[in-house]
C-alpha cells in the first residue's frame, strides 16, 4: 500500500534542527538589527495592503499597476493624516509638555512619600536619610538631563531614521514583486519537488500572516484587560492607557516596564494622597503580564502558528537568552517559519517516492541529452 505525505511525520532529528536553526537565525538577526527592524515593519505594511492589491488583481488589473495604485492610496492617506494632524499636534504641544511635567512630579512625589514612610518604620533608613539624598540626586539629574542625554537621544534617532524609512520602500517592492520572487524560486526547483515547494512557499507566507494577526489579537486582549482593570481602580483615561501599554508590550521587557511606569505616573498624579492606587496599578500590570506570557500569547500567537503552548513559552525564554530583546520579539515568527521548512524538508527526505521520481527524471534527462551521441 502506498504511503501518503501525512505518513511522513517530523521526528526528533528534524525538531532538533528546527530549534537549532531558530537560535542561529536569532543570533544573526541580533547582529544586523538595523535591517531586521525595517523588514518587520515592511512585512506589517505588506500584509495590511495585500488584500487590497489582490482585489484589484482579481478585477483584471496587472500586478504592477495594482501595487502602484494601492501604494499611492496608502501614501496619500498617510500624508493627509500628517497634514491634518500637524496643526492639532502643534496646538497641544504646550499642554502635553505641561502634563508630562505634572505626571513626572506625581511619580517623584510617590517615590519620596514611599521612602519617607519606610524611614518612619526603619531606624536604619531614617539615619541614612534616603529620601533626602534621592530627592537631591533627582534634582541634579533634572537640571543636567538635557545636557547629558538629549544629544545622545538625538543621535540615536538620527541613526535609526534612515533604517525606519526603508520600511515603506521594502513594502512596496514586496507588494509589486513578491509573486515574481515565488515564481523565480519555483522555476529553480526540480519537477519532482515542485508540489512540495508550492506548499512550502504558501505555508511560509501563511505563518508570517498569522503571526501578525495573532499579535493584533494579543494587543486587543491586553487593551481590554488593562483598560477594564484601570477603570475599576478609577484611573483616568483607562482605555487609552490600556491601548498604549498594549502596543508598548510589543517590545518585551522594555516595553512592559515603560508601560507600567506610564500607568503608575498617571495613577500617582490622579491620586496624590492615595499611593495604594498606584500600587494597585502595579499589581494589575504584573497580573496582565503573567496572563500574557502563560495564557494569552500561547492562545493567540502560539495557536495561530500551530505551536504547543509549552513550546511557545520555552522558546520565548530561549530567544531572550540567545538574542536579548530582538530574540524575544522575533522568536515566534522565526520558529514558525523554521517549523514549516523543517517539516517540509523532513517529509521530502523521508519520502522514497519523491526521491525516486527525482532520480527517474534525471535519468530521462540524461537519456535525452545523450541520445544523439549513441553509436
Amino acid at each position: 500500500m502506498r504511503r501518503t505525505a501525512a505518513d511522513y511525520r517530523s521526528g526528533p532529528v528534524v525538531w532538533s534542527g528546527v530549534i537549532a536553526s531558530t537560535c542561529l537565525v536569532l543570533f544573526l538577526f541580533q547582529k544586523m538589527l538595523w535591517l531586521v527592524v525595517p523588514f518587520i515593519l515592511a512585512l506589517i505594511i505588506y500584509y495590511a495592503l495585500l488584500p487590497a492589491k489582490q482585489k484589484l488583481v482579481m478585477r483584471g488589473i496587472s500586478h504592477d499597476a495594482a501595487a502602484g495604485y494601492v501604494a499611492a492610496l496608502a501614501f496619500s492617506v498617510v500624508i493627509g493624516i500628517f497634514v491634518l494632524g500637524l496643526p492639532w499636534i502643534a496646538a497641544h504641544a504646550v499642554t502635553w509638555q505641561e502634563s508630562s511635567v505634572r505626571y513626572l512630579d506625581g511619580g517623584l512625589n510617590l517615590i519620596t512619600g514611599t521612602l519617607k514612610q519606610l524611614e518612619g518604620r526603619s531606624a536604619i533608613l531614617a539615619q541614612a536619610q534616603v529620601s533626602e539624598q534621592l530627592a537631591q540626586k533627582i534634582a541634579e539629574h533634572s537640571d543636567k538631563f538635557a545636557e547629558k542625554y538629549l544629544g545622545g537621544v538625538a543621535l540615536a534617532v538620527a541613526a535609526w531614521a534612515p533604517s525606519v524609512l526603508l520600511a515603506p520602500f521594502l513594502a512596496f517592492f514586496m507588494l509589486r514583486d513578491g509573486w515574481r520572487f515565488k515564481r523565480f524560486i519555483g522555476r529553480a526547483v526540480p519537477n519532482a519537488f515542485f508540489e512540495r515547494t508550492l506548499y512550502l512557499l504558501d505555508q511560509v507566507d501563511r505563518t508570517a500572516r498569522l503571526y501578525f494577526m495573532g499579535l493584533i489579537e494579543l494587543t486587543l486582549l491586553d487593551t481590554i484587560c488593562l483598560g477594564a482593570g484601570l477603570w475599576l481602580i478609577g484611573v483616568s483615561g483607562a482605555l487609552l492607557l490600556g491601548l498604549v501599554t498594549a502596543i508598548l508590550a510589543w517590545i518585551p521587557y522594555i516595553g512592559s516596564i515603560l508601560g507600567c511606569l506610564l500607568v503608575v505616573l498617571v495613577a500617582a498624579t490622579d491620586f496624590p494622597g492615595n499611593p495604594e492606587i498606584a500600587y494597585g496599578t502595579v499589581g494589575l500590570f504584573i497580573v496582565v503580564r503573567l496572563l500574557d506570557d502563560f495564557v494569552f500569547m500561547p492562545l493567540t500567537i502560539g495557536k495561530s502558528l500551530n505551536m504547543h503552548p509549552l513550546l511557545t513559552v520555552l522558546m520565548i525564554f530561549v530567544g531572550g537568552a540567545v538574542a536579548g530583546v530582538p530574540g524575544l520579539m522575533l522568536v515566534l515568527p522565526v520558529l514558525g517559519v523554521a517549523m514549516v521548512l523543517g517539516e517540509t524538508l523532513g517529509r521530502v527526505i523521508t519520502d522514497p517516492r519523491l526521491r525516486a521520481r527525482h532520480a527517474y527524471a534525471k535519468l530521462l534527462q540524461r537519456q535525452i541529452v545523450t541520445a544523439d551521441l549513441r553509436p
